[in-house]
Formats: C-alpha cells, structure tokens, sequence
C-alpha cells in the first residue's frame, strides 16, 4: 500500500504533521502506523508528560481540547492519540482546532472499521490541514503479495506453494497474517526460505488437510478423501474452526451456483468472482462436472442449517467436529 509506505517513511525520517487522520476498513495499517507514533516519535522520558491516549468512547471534547492546546514539557512535541475515534461524536466541536492546529501537538485519530464521511467539514479540514490515510481491505488476489512484503520485511523468502497455502487458509485479516508470520519469524532463521513444511510445523496448518483440501474433495464427490480428512479435523481441531470451515464452503458453493447459472467457465470469471487463484478455479470446474444446480442449491441450504448448528443453535451436542461429519456425509449423497 502506496500511502502507508509513504507515510511510515516520513515518520522514520522525521517528517511529522499536527493531524493524522487514520480510517478505513482494514485496522491492520491503522495500528501499524499508530503503534509507531507511540513508541518511536518521544523518548520514554518525554512520554511521561507528553504523551496522552484517549478513547473515544470516553471523550469529552472539552477535555480533549484542553489536552491538545496544551504545550509540551521538555520537548518539542506532545502526542494525543485519539484510539476508536469511529465511537467518539464530537467532531464538529474540533472544527476550530483542526483550522489551526498547535504546531508542537501531533493529533492521531484512529477511525477503524469504516471510513469518515469524506462529505464532512471535519473530513475536509482533516485532510486539508493535515494527512490522511485510507486504510482499504486488501482483495483476496491481493494477499500473497502482502505475505511477500511481510517476510522480506522479517529477513525470510515465502515459498510460492508456502505463500498460497497461507493466504488461501488465512484469507485477507491481515493482522492475523502479521501474527502468523511473527511465529514463522521466531522459528526459522533468517535468509531461510519458508516452505509447506514450516507452515505445518509451526503454524499448524497442513498442505494435505485442510479446508481446501477438503473442498477439494467434496467437488471431486471423493468419499474416501473426504472422510480421512474429516478424521484429520476432529484429532487436530485446532487445524479446522468449524465456523471457518462453514464460511469457506459457503464461498465455494456460491461461486459454483453462479457460475451454473451463467454456465460460464470459472477461469474466465476468476476476477468478477474473486477466484483467487488457479488451483480454486481448477476445484471450482471439477465440481461442475459432479453437481448440478439444483444440487448446489439444497448444498448451500444444509450450509446454512449447519452454520447455526456449529454456532450452537439446535445443537446440544459439545463435540461439533461431528457436525463436518454429517455435512460432509449428506454433501456426498
């Protein structure tokens, strides 16, 4: 991401600004650069009196106010991070301030999981006075690359086998790739390229059982496969979060259910259908020639059935890795 680079390059160099404005869908470059401002931009002995975070949950403008007009102490800046801003309402009393900001005060604001109205004033004089940054969600297709950045950043190569196999089972939540690469990062030594192997040793993830092997199975109506893989998530559950399991089967089967309707090619719809990669696409025409239409529709009403039962709606049961027996079981018959 352009913008982040570019910013997180100035704060490195020096460059700092009176108002960052920090929004967006997507928290993980949000936290990346606000965790920097905190701990990089004042020594610890300047935090002490120069450092203030608030939660905008809990802000009072007036105070807020109070503490962004307020000089630094034995340094050249103070610091006020402003953390859930998307909860905080009072934007409109700040107008003034954001007209002229105080020099010596750099104001983060950290609106999470959706944008600021970009109609408003506030927004306007935001990224008029100072810098904005819009942190988007990452397209599936757009994962790899990231997972690439991130271990050339750790000192580490991601095998090409290794880097699908991580984006396709951790998706586009991007602080949990941070959190899974820091674990790859403290096990294998630098300058090492990362393979299948090291994901399943350290991550726990499996390049022969997983939920896209498993759906592999399914599209190819392979019983024996299906079953030994099922066998698989029930000793290792950590390998197979049934609410996971069921969301990743549901894109599946949707995007079969489109592409019977349209009787299209999945290879010729891998972008309208964020078909992430070839071997998706592969599963994807395999399943078509197994399953007809009317068959995918009843798949994706027993998804929806065995989505509440997993989330504990009409189930009593404690051990519901059963429940991707019976699915699996019904799916194939």
């Amino acid at each position: 991401m352009t913008e982040y680079k570019q910013l997180l390059r100035d704060l490195q160099n020096k460059i700092y600004h009176p108002l960052y404005l920090l929004h967006g869908e997507e928290p993980y470059y949000i936290d990346r650069i606000s965790e920097y401002i905190e701990h990089n931009l004042l020594s610890e002995d300047e935090k002490s009196f120069n450092q203030t975070v608030i939660y905008g949950k809990d802000a009072g403008y007036m105070t807020l106010l109070d503490t962004l007009m307020r000089y630094p102490m034995m340094s050249n800046y103070q610091v006020v991070i402003l953390k859930e801003a998307q909860q905080f309402r009072d934007f409109d009393h700040l107008q003034k301030y954001f007209e002229h900001p105080l020099r010596s005060t750099i104001f983060v604001i950290c609106h999470k999981y959706k944008t600021l109205d970009k109609r408003l004033k506030t927004y306007k004089l935001l990224s008029t006075k100072g810098v904005t940054l819009e942190s988007k969600k990452l397209y599936d297709n757009q994962v790899p690359a990231f997972i690439d950045s991130l271990a050339k950043e750790m000192e580490l190569a991601v095998s090409h086998d290794a880097t699908e196999l991580l984006a396709e089972y951790l998706g586009n939540d991007l602080s949990k790739i941070m959190n899974e690469m820091e674990k790859l990062s403290l096990n294998v030594k630098k300058g090492t390229t990362v393979s299948t192997h090291h994901v399943e040793k350290f991550i726990g993830i499996s390049k022969d059982y997983n939920v896209f092997e498993f759906t592999k199975a399914l599209a190819l109506r392979d019983s024996v496969k299906t079953f030994r893989i099922v066998k698989y998530f029930e000793k290792n559950p950590k390998a197979s979060e049934p609410v996971m399991v069921m969301g990743m089967l549901y894109s599946f089967f949707s995007k079969a259910l489109v592409l019977q309707s349209r009787e299209a090619n999945p290879y010729d719809m891998m972008s309208e259908l964020q078909i992430r990669s070839k071997p998706m696409a592969e599963d994807l025409k395999n399943y078509l020639k197994n399953y007809k239409a009317k068959e995918t529709a009843k798949i994706l009403n027993l998804l929806h059935e065995y989505d509440l039962k997993v989330k504990g709606v009409d189930f009593a049961g404690t051990e519901k890795s059963v429940l991707l027996t019976e699915l699996a079981f019904r799916i194939l018959n």
